[in-house]
């Protein structure tokens, strides 16, 4: 009797702990918290914005020349304005240099070629070892390639139109010294290859124009003609001297009649339309601190559609700027990207937006 006691009070007093200690662990289970986040509200760039900028006509094929090894300019044959062909001789430096040092390699390469053959002969004799038999075909071998380094700068005596066209600019004189490279010439090929206007804008614009978008030019040189274009190049740097970036606008078509590099132009650049689509593309700009997992032009952003919890969102980006980046599609209706605290959010985190 005291047994079965015993035992009916060991039941209820371990069943007691057991619950205590499952209460116990329950409380303790800890609650997800919560990561203030910073919302950005976004607002669509306007598709029809219409940036209107001006600038002056050139080709694919405008080229600078200069002499490869420099020196004195002994004559320029042509003049600015001068119709010029592929290949014809523009201006020639003086010889004196080169031709003094082609003298001197000739000297050298028949020394060579002598201490080779008689070092043959003396191997043959077994009175010169192996190694001097090498030596002397190597001594041999390198005053062959002097010589030919020094023919090949003998060509290079003379500037050679690349292209069937006309000088634009002349940048040096005859008897001026030149460093190798400096320009000498300034050519195109006008008529021959594509033409483009070559126009400056603002930073907020170029962080705007992405390639591909349509423009319309207007020039006095043609008048009544508006000649359809598109953006083909956006240089990632500003100009030092006109202190705005420089976006290159393709003519779609051959204009009706003649243009000249220099001709003043004046375009307007349909942002988001792309040339060969009457619609308008949508685009928003963001600052990187909203990219998570960027790839090339795809990447992950955090959105919230309740104000209570992150959503990892897919984008495809545009053209990248100094401060922000351009995103094609991915944020069709959503109101806001989080922009401060995304790195501490995982698909599904409880958020408090910050005022």
């Amino acid at each position: 009797m005291m047994k079965a006691a015993y035992t009916a009070l060991f039941l209820i007093g371990t069943t007691a702990l057991w619950s205590c200690g499952h209460a116990q662990r329950e409380v303790a289970i800890p609650v997800e918290d919560t990561i203030p986040v910073t919302l950005l509200s976004l607002r669509q760039l306007d598709a029809d914005e219409i940036i209107e900028a001006t600038g002056v006509f050139t080709t694919d094929d405008e080229t600078v020349l200069g002499f490869k090894n420099g020196g004195v300019i002994q004559q320029i044959y042509v003049k600015e304005g001068d119709p010029v062909r592929k290949g014809q001789r523009l201006a020639s430096v003086q010889a004196t240099e080169i031709d003094t040092r082609a003298g001197q390699v000739n000297v050298g390469l028949e020394k060579a070629e002598r201490d080779y053959q008689r070092a043959q002969k003396l191997y043959r004799d077994s009175v010169a070892t192996l190694e001097q038999l090498q030596n002397a075909r190597s001594a041999w071998e390198l005053a062959k390639r002097d010589v030919d380094a020094v023919q090949y700068n003998q060509q290079q005596l003379h500037i050679i139109s690349p292209v069937s066209g006309f000088v634009l600019a002349r940048l040096a004189n005859q008897g001026q010294v030149v460093g190798p490279g400096t320009p000498v010439l300034q050519v195109n090929g006008a008529g021959m290859h594509s033409w483009m206007l070559k126009v400056g804008v603002s930073d907020s614009q170029w962080a705007k124009i992405q390639k591909g978008d349509a423009a319309e030019i207007e020039t006095d040189a043609l008048p009544g003609q508006k000649l359809q274009a598109i953006v083909s190049k956006k240089l990632e740097a500003m100009d030092p001297q006109s202190g705005t970036f420089t976006i290159y606008l393709d003519l779609k078509t051959p204009p009706s009649g003649k243009l000249a590099t220099g001709v003043f132009g004046k375009s307007r650049i349909s942002v988001g339309k792309a040339a060969n689509n009457t619609s308008p593309q949508a685009s928003w700009e963001l600052p990187y601190e909203a990219l998570v997992d960027a790839d090339g032009n795809q990447a992950y952003v955090f959105v919230t559609r309740d104000g209570k919890r992150a959503t990892k969102q897919a984008v495809k980006l545009g053209s990248i700027g100094q401060q922000s980046v351009m995103v094609l599609s991915g944020l069709e209706n959503i109101d806001g990207v989080i922009v401060a605290g995304s790195p501490y959010l995982t698909e599904g985190s409880l958020i408090r937006v910050k005022p």
